[in-house]
């Protein structure tokens, strides 16, 4: 009878450890997603009358999706048995969308641009982080 229970138990700390590391792929996925959909809207807002309203807009969705990234790196650290590294990663990336924000409200391209370039190349190296560990953790 222990036996099973111990195997039950297992098989749900796997399934959620399987659940969390999905969840954490999706959303940094996400996130580098609307980074580059910023990318694209910068440049809209430089050549176009609606490029500001898809850069607001845009900002807003990813300020949302950085927020989700920390909810799935907490989810699949602690009830997913995973690594804390990627809280300390997902934080960083809030702190840095939230000086995005003020930078952006306040007019400040010379700051603002560079440090969107930035966050994208972190973004998309934060990605390759985890798809390579899920792919070795596969093999």
């Amino acid at each position: 009878m222990a036996v099973e229970t111990t195997t039950a138990k297992t098989a749900m700390t796997a399934t959620a450890a399987a659940r969390g590391s999905a969840f954490l792929r999706v959303s940094i996925g996400l996130q580098t997603l609307t980074l580059f959909f910023q990318a694209v809207s910068a440049g809209l807002l430089l050549s176009t009358s609606y490029g500001e309203t898809l850069h607001a807009v845009g900002a807003r969705v990813t300020y949302g999706a950085t927020m989700l990234y920390v909810i799935a790196a907490v989810l699949a650290w602690k009830p997913g048995g995973g690594s804390p590294r990627p809280i300390l990663y997902s934080t960083g990336f809030l702190v840095l969308s939230s000086v995005q924000v003020v930078l952006g409200i306040a007019h400040v391209p010379a700051l603002h641009v560079p440090l969107g370039v930035a966050m994208f190349g972190l973004t998309v190296l934060d990605l390759g982080r985890v798809l390579a560990t899920t792919a070795s953790s596969r093999a």
